[in-house]
């Protein structure tokens, strides 16, 4: 029963290592590809100071920045609070397996 529980806490700080992982990789993309999109979208308007914040603030621009910045948050939001479900489920499950393997 040890070496299950053992190997039980393995998976779980490994399962939950890499949804972390996921996520951090998620941030950094989340930077680089909208770092490009506003260079190329205020690229054009770099005259004038006004003329590149007009650019920069502009609708283009910060709506790519909050629509994925929501799914950022949502998806930070199901790694920090979805995981107490996530654990009760693969608990239940599991009992439920030594149930019936001790049936057998």
């Amino acid at each position: 029963m040890k070496v299950e529980n053992s190997n039980l806490k393995y998976i779980k700080a490994k399962n939950r290592v890499e949804k972390l992982k996921g996520f951090y990789n998620h941030v950094v993309i989340y930077f680089i590809v909208n770092l490009i999109i506003t260079g190329f979208k205020v690229s054009n308007n770099l005259d004038t100071w006004h003329g590149f914040i007009n650019d920069l603030i502009s609708i283009d621009v910060l709506s790519v920045w909050t629509v994925w910045g929501i799914v950022l948050v949502m998806h930070f939001v199901s790694l920090v609070f979805g995981q107490g479900w996530e654990e009760r489920k693969i608990e239940d499950l599991m009992q439920k397996e030594l149930a019936k393997k001790s049936k057998d």
